[in-house]
């Protein structure tokens, strides 16, 4: 995904990463500090405010997932996804999910990252 993202847009990616054990896997690790056109940050161990994903469960739950009695996994899947694919073309909830965790809503100047 990164590599396709990255060949789209022909920019540099910087990806913030939250410590789910596959992302502090070594080979991803090692695979990212080979990209010179990839920076990675690691989020601290337990940084909820800082991740703009961590908005977008509440809104699941108090919209789509709210007072709602699933009948199969498949329904509550389906739901799931719909409320996912709402959100993704909702620039509003995207950007308050962003502004939530204080980071700033314009692009800034990429800083060369020194290891």
């Amino acid at each position: 995904m990164l590599r396709a993202a990255h060949h789209q847009l022909g920019d540099p990616i910087v990806l913030i990463r939250d410590n789910l054990n596959v992302h502090l896997d070594t080979g991803l690790r090692t695979w990212t500090a080979d990209r010179d056109w990839l920076t990675a940050h690691q989020l601290p161990t337990y940084a909820p405010d800082l991740n703009p994903v961590a908005g977008i469960w509440p809104l699941l739950r108090r919209g789509w997932l709210s007072n709602v009695a699933f009948t199969t996994p498949e329904h509550l899947i389906q739901t799931v996804r719909r409320g996912l694919r709402t959100i993704q073309y909702r620039s509003d909830l995207n950007d308050g999910c962003l502004a939530g965790t204080g980071l700033p809503l314009t692009p800034t100047t990429p800083r060369v990252q020194t290891q």
